[in-house]
């Protein structure tokens, strides 16, 4: 994430301004004072939520803050955390990569009021790996990824995997995976995903935010199994394509519906959503999509609101509707998909209904 965290940094400094002590003179407020003037007209949002997301709002929250008056506290605690503090009423939105399933709307709802989703993110998640003695690009199918996090292909010099690679030579040794350790809507997408590719999988372990992983060590958020990944020779994880390519970690080349093996890219990931132009919090999935280019682990993320905000939906609406729509050319700079126009479309009409 140093890439990441250069540019928060650059666009912190470039919106800052030096202030020195000095005296009011002649009736003309001090520097002091009129930073604290502008920041009691400042309204402070509080968000948290998804880690796939970070990076994107990382930016965007703070290009919006530099012409608008509004600072937006945004916590990456995971799609799971980011539900329960939305559910909890300690934010003013959450974010989550799968949408709030039946029973939980209606236990945000028992507790403040009507809830609604709008599409906010589209992005491809990256299976990054360690092993510094294959310099060639890894191809792995559905089936071989689902067995080695089930636990059933422990070493990288396995048949199964030596199939899809014939001109690598992989050395003896273990595989470590990494999952996430806590509740996540990447888990949600990747597990969806090997669902899919996998009866197997589907029967045993099945699709969610959390599941019973039956081998290797977790970390918290995306940052927690991009660490983990480059801390073991071995290791294979999944994450949001940000944090593959701003830790240097490589990842697989992934067989698709298709049989074409892809690594996530914008264009695939594009081309995935494509396939599902009817996208909704209803029917997000969009794994394992058909088509020669479609990147197989592919997924939106969703921002949380209240209908009947208790407060800031002077700020909070605005800034939702610049973030899926303008905004979008700032996901775009971090290996985000800026949304689909009909997408961004169906962002605004749920804003619409924000009263």
């Amino acid at each position: 994430m140093a890439r990441i965290g250069r540019v928060a940094r650059a666009l912190s400094l470039t919106a800052g301004v030096a202030l020195s002590g000095s005296l009011v003179v002649g009736g003309t407020m001090s520097p002091q004072a009129i930073a604290a003037r502008s920041d009691a007209a400042t309204t402070h949002l509080v968000g948290a939520g998804s880690t796939f997301d970070y990076p994107f709002f990382n930016l965007a929250f703070a290009v919006y803050g530099k012409s608008q008056p509004v600072s937006v506290n945004y916590q990456p605690i995971g799609s799971g955390g980011g539900i329960q503090q939305f559910t909890n009423g300690t934010v003013d939105f959450g974010a989550t990569d799968v949408p709030m399933n039946s029973a939980e709307v209606a236990k945000a709802q028992a507790s403040g009021g009507a809830v609604v989703q709008l599409p906010i993110a589209l992005g491809g998640v990256a299976i990054a790996y360690n092993l510094p003695a294959v310099t060639r690009v890894i191809k792995l199918d559905g089936p071989t990824l689902a067995s080695i996090f089930m636990g059933k292909i422990t070493n990288w010099d396995d048949p199964a995997i030596a199939k899809l690679n014939p001109a690598t030579t992989f050395p003896n040794q273990s595989i470590l995976p990494v999952h996430r350790s806590d509740a996540s809507g990447t888990n949600y997408i990747t597990t969806d995903y090997l669902s899919s590719v996998s009866t197997d999988w589907a029967s045993n372990i099945g699709k969610g935010k959390s599941v019973a992983w039956p081998t290797g060590v977790g970390g918290k958020g995306n940052p927690g199994v991009a660490a983990a990944i480059k801390q073991h020779v071995g290791a294979v994880g999944y994450v949001e394509l940000a944090y593959a390519l701003d830790n240097n970690i490589p990842y697989i080349q992934l067989e698709n519906r298709d049989g074409a093996y892809l690594f996530p890219t914008q264009n695939t990931v594009r081309a995935a959503a494509a396939q599902y132009p009817n996208v909704s919090y209803k029917n997000f999935s969009i794994v394992n999509a058909p088509g020669a280019m479609s990147y197989p682990i592919t997924g939106y993320s969703w921002v949380l609101v209240r209908q009947h905000p208790k407060a800031n939906a002077g700020a909070l609406v605005p800034l939702l509707r610049w973030l899926a729509t303008t905004g979008q050319q700032y996901a775009g700079q971090l290996h985000y998909v800026p949304l689909p126009s009909n997408v961004q479309n169906q962002a605004i009409s749920a804003l619409a209904t924000v009263k």
